[in-house]
């Protein structure tokens, strides 16, 4: 935006003698320009660094021993591709057990069943007996009917003790699908830490570690001064040391919500596409991040600005007197720069502001010398 210039002539006023405007300050000649409203709108290097979009170290959950391993670093793998197998012989022991141990509960069922049915056949038989009087005693019956009550007990009692064999041998055949290993999300191999042979387990190294490189995660830690205009769905620019004539691109999706107490910053997540491998985590970026408010503000010259150890301000002229309005900066844009206090859209401003134009100086238009 082109700021107009006026030209006048700085006066003190006649008959006015006050500490801030002296009657014998002689005139001065200076410039005013107005004070415009705009958008704040440029982007600031931010050093970032990329990250794969997900990394995964795969210990093995079991200990054993590295029978195959098919894969090296830099292998590309797919979600579930088998990548190394393990043998554990103490474990298939178990297995074996568990086996030995749902056999033996199912023949302690059929054992129960058959004693069951022969206990009913029993009671059965005296019960329609003794429907003739004198046939069969009383506590003949009774007897029986307790005997099928047992056995009926010691059948379901058999049931139970078969479903916990049972259970207990699919705990140990899926422990033993652990003896393979699988790649949980389609990625590349960037670490190999065991060889065929190799002991493995659930501490130490990892066998392998995995990352997601066809999309990436780009770390932007924003300063706190330009938090206000996070956003997602905002696409940001960067580069790379390894492509300096390309950029790329990233969209912000995650802020952190929180700031580094220690940086004074906050951690934004941007999703990089990389279908074409190009990135590689670990990559520094350096993201033009952009800066934005939610609705236009003030902007002078930075030269109308005036600093001194007690004030920050401008000089602005208003019904041809000048006075000091307190200021405070914000981002510098081109030739202009953001400030806030009690100035309004229009106001006149000293162009080149200093604290000899004290309040109070009367001020008429004229021509620059």
């Amino acid at each position: 935006m082109t700021l107009r210039v006026w030209t006048v002539s700085i006066a003190l006023a006649l008959g006015s003698v006050t500490p801030s405007a002296p009657q014998d300050s002689p005139p001065k000649t200076t410039e005013l320009v107005k004070v415009v409203a705009q958008s704040l709108d440029k982007t600031v290097s931010v050093p970032s660094d990329l990250i794969a979009f997900q990394s995964v170290a795969i210990f093995a959950k079991i200990s054993g021993f590295i029978q195959s391993i098919d894969v090296d670093r830099g292998s590309w793998v797919k979600k579930d591709q088998l990548l190394a197998v393990l043998v554990a012989p103490e474990f298939r022991a178990r297995t074996v057990e568990a086996q030995a141990r749902v056999q033996a509960a199912a023949s302690q069922v059929a054992e129960a069943e058959a004693r069951m049915f022969a206990a009913e056949s029993s009671y059965d038989r005296l019960k329609a007996a003794a429907a003739t009087p004198g046939v069969v005693a009383g506590h003949d019956l009774e007897l029986a009917e307790r005997s099928l009550e047992a056995a009926k007990a010691n059948h379901e009692a058999a049931g139970g003790g078969l479903k916990a064999a049972q259970a207990a041998l699919d705990a140990v055949e899926e422990m033993e699908a652990y003896l393979e290993l699988r790649a949980p999300f389609e990625g590349v191999v960037t670490e190999r830490n065991a060889h065929p042979g190799s002991l493995v387990g659930p501490s130490g190294l990892p066998v392998v570690k995995i990352e997601q490189v066809s999309k990436l995660r780009l770390l932007v830690p924003v300063p706190e001064i330009y938090v206000g205009g996070i956003a997602r769905g905002t696409r940001a620019r960067f580069k790379v040391a390894a492509y300096p004539d390309q950029t790329f691109e990233g969209i912000v999706q995650r802020p952190a919500n929180s700031l580094d107490a220690k940086t004074r910053s906050m951690m934004v997540e941007l999703d990089v596409a990389n279908p074409d491998r190009a990135l590689a985590p670990g990559m520094f970026a350096d993201v033009e991040w952009p800066v934005s408010r939610g609705a236009t503000t003030l902007f002078v010259p930075a030269s109308a600005v005036v600093r001194t150890s007690e004030r920050q301000f401008v000089v602005r002229v208003r019904d041809g007197v000048a006075e000091w309005v307190d200021v405070r900066r914000g981002e510098v844009q081109g030739e202009l720069i953001e400030v806030f206090g009690g100035l309004q859209e229009g106001d006149m401003v000293v162009r080149r502001g200093n604290d000899e134009i004290r309040p109070g100086t009367r001020i008429t238009a004229g021509a620059t010398p």
